[in-house]
């Protein structure tokens, strides 16, 4: 029979308590009554790390609804100006009427009135859409829009829920990571803008998948997750290089096929029967000019010349390879194959970084993400804090554009010192996923003897290929100890 003594390290091995590790997580706790104790149990506690970040997240989404009730009540109905001093804009209204779901249009079969001959959104993010203006009810315009934003909030908070359930679960060691995404107020603040959150929420419960070892259930996810936006698609390329230094090409073939069957099962009936509604998302991607949020407009903006679209798109091209290159290059380079999600983040912020376009909400793609990558308390709240300070940002200096010769609200000079300020602090979160793929003692997630939480079949795998240096039989000099996997509704202790 195991001393208390061992009973006692094994059970810290198997779940991480974040007070023990992470300074700023210790002081928060405070909150709530100090750091877990050596001696704590809570074997009798119905509120398992699951249950709790998932109330949370719901509580803190339900936060940002309440921050967008002066639009709800009257400011997205009276004036554009209004929408942008109260920073509670959101598409969901707007496009309702925009885009024909309050006449009952067929979204990419029957065409708009106005500029945009169809909706410009991928498929299964229009099936969405579609979805909530069936359960909207009757009524006039205004009520119809605020019911219509009301029934989208709900359907997205269902995908909240699902993210912060899928990154308790993806390591399995450490659930309370996840109450990075649970509590992080630009998530909050963004979710219910657009539905980037259905996209977001398939992504997080594809890598779960990937980190339980189902090659083909992360493909189906990760497929209809590109159905629904393009950047999740990106996550094949890094785990393509670490399939392949780790020798686990097959299973990646599995995944590609099930992504590439999930996406066409999705895509191919409206690309056959309506190509013309089918291809606009991809078209307008491409037409699209310079917008919000992206270094392209602070350089539009400061030299006062416009930038041809088609060398905007073939420059971003250049630098988004560049950036694949060099993460490539740290793949297969590194002196310890990196995790996938730390990849999985670096690909997915370079993409919104060299983009023309870095709309607010863009920021939950990379919050899961980022928890998984970087579980580090102080770095994530630096970085969120920024992404805040340009949430009001962006909503000040549409006031002040809209706000005619009143000029109310934040000018350009401003704006873009905003930009350069989420800018920074992406590439500064950036930096630190590099550090520690380089320096992999400084990694938080390694620190407890794990390898790679998030990585299925390349947890604790032998390199078979690694570039400028010698594969060694036994690459992992920290031997990774087996730590119960979190499970919806049950203890720590009790999960299988």
């Amino acid at each position: 029979m195991p001393s208390a003594e061992e009973t006692t390290v094994d059970q810290d091995r198997s779940v991480v308590p974040p007070t023990r590790r992470d300074e700023i997580a210790a002081a928060g706790s405070e909150l709530i009554g100090g750091p877990a104790g050596r001696w704590a149990w809570s074997g009798s506690s119905r509120l398992t790390p699951v249950r709790v970040v998932a109330l949370v997240a719901i509580g803190m989404f339900a936060l940002g609804m309440v921050q967008k009730m002066p639009c709800y009540d009257w400011a997205w109905f009276q004036g554009a100006s209004s929408q942008y001093t109260h920073a509670c804009y959101s598409d969901i209204p707007h496009l309702f009427l925009g885009r024909g779901f309050a006449d009952n249009l067929v979204p990419y079969f029957d065409r708009l009135n106005g500029d945009m001959e169809y909706l410009e959104y991928p498929v299964l993010t229009g099936v969405f859409m579609e979805v909530a203006s069936w359960l909207t009810p009757g009524g006039s315009t205004q009520f119809r829009e605020q019911m219509y934003w009301m029934v989208n909030a709900g359907m997205l908070m269902i995908c909240a829920a699902v993210v912060a359930v899928c990154v308790t679960r993806t390591h399995r060691r450490r659930p309370w990571d996840a109450l990075l995404v649970a509590l992080a107020p630009a998530f909050a603040l963004t979710a219910t803008i657009n539905w980037d959150l259905l996209a977001v929420a398939l992504t997080a419960a594809s890598m779960l998948m990937w980190s339980r070892g189902r090659s083909l259930a992360f493909g189906i996810l990760l497929g209809l997750a590109t159905a629904a936006k393009l950047y999740p698609v990106l996550l094949l390329g890094p785990l393509l290089l670490l399939c392949w230094r780790a020798g686990k090409l097959r299973e990646y073939g599995t995944a590609v096929l099930g992504a590439a069957g999930a996406w066409l099962l999705v895509n191919l009936p409206v690309m056959v029967l309506a190509p013309e509604g089918w291809k606009k998302f991809y078209t307008f991607s491409q037409e699209r000019q310079i917008d919000f949020g992206s270094f392209w407009l602070i350089i539009t903006q400061r030299t006062g010349e416009s930038i041809e679209v088609g060398t905007v798109n073939n420059v971003a091209m250049l630098l988004m390879l560049l950036a694949c290159a060099g993460i490539g290059a740290l793949a297969l380079t590194a002196p310890r194959r990196p995790r996938f999600a730390q990849l999985a983040f670096l690909v997915v912020a370079a993409f919104i970084l060299t983009n023309k376009v870095y709309s607010p909400q863009y920021v939950l793609w990379l919050v899961p993400l980022a928890a998984l990558a970087r579980p580090r308390w102080r770095d994530f709240l630096i970085w969120q804090a920024c992404e805040v300070m340009y949430y009001l940002g962006i909503w000040m200096y549409l006031a002040y554009t809209t706000s005619g010769d009143d000029h109310k609200g934040l000018p350009a000079e401003g704006y873009q010192l905003a930009v350069a300020l989420h800018l920074l602090a992406t590439l500064y979160l950036c930096a630190l996923v590099v550090r520690d793929i380089l320096m992999p003692e400084r990694d938080g997630v390694r620190t407890d003897g794990s390898d790679d939480p998030s990585g299925g079949v390349l947890d604790g795998a032998e390199d078979v290929f690694v570039l400028g240096q010698t594969v060694s039989a036994s690459p992992h000099e920290t031997q990774e100890a087996e730590g119960p996997r979190v499970k919806w509704g049950t203890k720590p202790s009790e999960a299988p």
